[in-house]
């Protein structure tokens, strides 16, 4: 028996020591909830538990930014609704004011209101924000922008390239009628002779020329050519055409083609198939004295114009049509009239002629510039919707500046005399409308994408918790019988090292 080391209470201690440990480790982790407490409890579950933490954190607030990103769009899809309420009613108000029952103070009460429009939109794109970034303003540089090709209400089509347009329709005829900013004109000959050709021509379907008509030796020949029984109005007189000079009665208005031209004179007026041929009166104020003055105009009536007075009236009207919200520079549409497939018109000649160039032609197209307005740069933000640096985590919005320049409505104007600057409006409005359309079709798919962004994150931060909750979580059942365990190890080693410390005492008995 030895007294100096006790190895029953020595051991009794060790694996106490071991159990109190176990013991203490087991109620850490059941107090914490967490079976990896420090790096020494499981220093790999620890490295891909903060992994997972981290992409978990992450992809949270970028639920949370999308989540905003859908709160900002709202916010301007929801002031671009009333935006769009007002331009339906600038339509309205436009196309109103486009009716020719106005007149000039009933135009301008209309302006009066269109004012008050435009001034609000601007209102709404000047002050629409979302935590103090303006949303409808767009950015602070500004930008030249081009406004859309218009045709002007004419009968013809548009083709544009990003700086230019053209505008192409059917070539001018003796006869035709032809519509500009709302009324009909007929285009009409200065020339007896030219007008004679045009009528024999649609007569004779092109057999005949006025040299026919002229030449007594081709008059029969010409006469047969004609359409026997066809019926030529002249002046409110209505003729039957005959095929010689025997079956004339000039009583009862049966003449041949030629007797009836030779009736043909300045002002005179001719229908035939449908059509209507006129010889302009295009003189000085002063009837007989001085030269044509040269306005292509009929001075009785102001319906009837040259082919040449048409081009240059269309001309205009495309300039102004295309005008209409351009405050940096104007369209600008060219002097030169090209025909197709050939042959080419300059409208700044002065002399009023019929033959312009154009007679193998069917087309005829005016090219122009197109009209330029400033407003500011789009505004462009990026909503971070991942857990990662990386660039496609982005989602890219962008909002046009959509106050009255980016509209390009910018000063719209629906008061004239006749109505045809309301009708240029309709137009504009109606690019305008089509923008905010466009832009609020945008902010819609956006709000979508966000939502489909968001649905996503959270089931991905779901799936990536559960994953990190199986390394890190205490599992408290399990973590509960091993707590038991060590408990009663410990109370059974408490009871041990007792029993060992009892065990020196028998060496009093020898010393006794």
């Amino acid at each position: 028996m030895v007294v100096q080391h006790n190895l029953r209470a020595m051991n009794a201690n060790r694996m106490l020591g071991i159990t109190q440990g176990t013991l203490s480790k087991s109620a850490e982790k059941l107090s914490s909830g967490y079976k990896v407490n420090r790096a020494a409890d499981d220093a790999a579950g620890l490295s891909i538990s903060e992994k997972m933490r981290k992409q978990i954190r992450g992809l949270s607030q970028a639920s949370l930014n999308a989540e905003d990103g859908i709160s900002a769009v709202q916010t301007a899809e929801g002031a671009l609704t009333e935006v769009h309420d007002m331009l339906q009613r600038m339509n309205e108000l436009a196309t109103k004011a486009a009716n020719g029952t106005n007149a000039l103070s009933d135009r301008q009460t209309i302006q009066d209101e269109v004012d008050q429009l435009l001034t609000e939109i601007d209102r709404v794109a000047e002050t629409t924000k979302f935590n103090e970034t303006y949303l409808l303003k767009g950015d602070k540089d500004k930008v030249t922008k081009y406004l859309s090709a218009k045709d002007a209400g004419l009968d013809g089509t548009i083709t544009e390239s990003a700086t230019r347009a053209s505008f192409t329709m059917n070539v001018l005829r003796l006869g035709d009628t032809v519509t500009i900013a709302g009324r009909d004109y007929l285009i009409s000959s200065h020339d007896v002779d030219l007008t004679q050709q045009a009528i024999i021509a649609s007569i004779t379907n092109g057999k005949c020329s006025i040299a026919d008509l002229q030449d007594p030796a081709l008059n029969p020949a010409m006469d047969a050519a004609a359409i026997a029984g066809s019926h030529i109005d002249m002046d409110g007189v209505q003729y039957t055409i005959v095929t010689s000079a025997a079956e004339e009665n000039a009583d009862k208005n049966m003449l041949t083609l030629s007797s009836i031209m030779n009736k043909m004179e300045v002002g005179s007026t001719t229908k035939y198939n449908g059509k209507t041929y006129h010889v302009l009166v295009d003189q000085e104020p002063t009837p007989g004295v001085g030269p044509l003055d040269h306005d292509d105009i009929d001075d009785n009536n102001s319906s009837y114009i040259t082919d040449l007075q048409a081009y240059k009236m269309i001309r205009q009207e495309l300039g102004l049509a295309n005008n209409v919200g351009a405050n940096k520079k104007n369209c600008e549409v060219d002097f030169i009239v090209k025909g197709e497939p050939g042959g080419q018109v300059d409208l700044t000649a002065e002399s009023n002629t019929d033959n312009l160039g154009l007679a193998g032609a069917k087309k005829v197209t005016f090219t122009f510039s197109k009209g330029q307005y400033t407003a500011q740069e789009d505004l462009n933000f990026s909503l971070h919707v991942g857990a990662d640096a990386d660039m496609t985590n982005k989602i890219g919005v962008g909002i046009k500046a959509l106050d009255t320049a980016g509209l390009g409505i910018k000063g719209l104007n629906v008061k004239d005399t006749k109505g045809a600057a309301a009708t240029y409006a309709i137009d504009s409005i109606s690019d305008a409308i089509a923008t905010v359309s466009s832009q609020r079709s945008l902010l819609g798919a956006v709000q979508n994408r966000l939502e489909h962004t968001i649905n996503n994150l959270d089931n991905v931060v779901e799936n990536t918790t559960s994953a990190e909750s199986t390394i890190r979580d205490t599992d408290m059942a399990t973590e509960m019988v091993k707590y038991s365990n060590a408990n009663i190890l410990s109370q059974a080693g408490q009871s041990m090292l007792a029993q060992g410390n009892q065990s020196n005492q028998g060496v009093l008995s020898l010393l006794g």
